[in-house]
């Protein structure tokens, strides 16, 4: 792991890169517009901290290939891995042979994880297992995202996604099941319903999940700082987490226990091997 400065005072533990658990995942260009330039920043002052990058809302694809291609490899020379966002929800109401197009330019764009959301639309688990396999044969990482709360990952209102209703938790889980056993690598859990968009917090269905599926396999939406200094606090600091870029350090400084809030100051411990 990369020397910081004061490395002479005590921190949590935390492992090296690559990492299976502990993992941070970022939002790439979507709130806001950014580059190789601004990632180069983030990178080379944070890198040893962030361990994948997602492209929000189908970002990519207002981009120019060689713009996409630049970012992606400006994160593999960091060592992190490059997500797409959920965009095959919108992909696969074209049909399969654009579904296969997709996949194929992700890979030639250097991609490494392919995002399969259903949030927007109403998918079979059937084609879910079907399109994690085609993930997967095309030799690149997939990474099902799945909620209790149809119509999320967009900017719909609290009022409008509770008319909607939510699933059952145990749904989700034997979905995201399924979709292990059918070769996906780790399963995203989309924050609405859950931390997002409601009332009351459904902290319960966190822990099903967690304790049906074990912390490695998923990770969690931390929307909101409250929100994913709620889990490391709950959950400890090996928690997966995906947060807006612009959260990193802020993330970090909670998961190593040299910063934190008046409930977190001193509380984040772990121990190394």
């Amino acid at each position: 792991m990369t020397e910081t400065t004061f490395s002479f005072i005590p921190r949590a533990a935390r492992s090296a890169k690559p990492r299976r658990i502990g993992i941070t995942e970022i939002r790439g260009p979507y709130y806001s517009a950014y580059g190789v330039r601004h990632l180069a920043d983030i990178l080379e002052t944070v890198g040893t901290w962030v361990d994948g990058i997602k492209y929000a809302g189908g970002s990519f694809a207002l981009m120019p290939a060689e713009a996409v291609r630049s970012i992606n490899k400006l994160a593999h020379d960091h060592d992190v891995y490059v997500s797409t966002g959920g965009w095959i929800e919108n992909v696969v109401r074209f049909g399969a042979e654009a579904v296969d197009r997709y996949i194929e330019e992700t890979k030639a764009l250097g991609f490494d994880v392919i995002e399969i959301s259903t949030g927007f639309i109403s998918l079979p688990t059937d084609s879910l297992l079907r399109l994690v396999q085609k993930v997967k044969k095309a030799g690149l990482k997939a990474k099902p995202e799945l909620g209790i709360q149809f119509g999320a990952g967009g900017s719909t209102s609290t009022e409008e996604l509770a008319a909607e209703g939510t699933k059952d938790v145990g749904w989700l889980i034997a979905q995201a099941e399924r979709a292990l056993d059918a070769g996906a690598d780790i399963i995203m859990i989309e924050s609405e319903g859950i931390t997002e968009n409601v009332s009351t917090w459904r902290t319960d269905v966190v822990a099903r999940i967690i304790n049906q599926l074990g912390l490695e396999k998923v990770m969690f939406e931390g929307a909101d700082p409250q929100v994913f200094e709620w889990y490391v606090k709950n959950y400890g600091n090996e928690v997966n987490l995906f947060v807006d870029h612009s959260q990193i350090v802020q993330l970090e400084a909670l998961r190593s226990g040299i910063w934190g809030t008046k409930s977190t100051w001193g509380r984040i411990q772990n121990l190394s091997d």
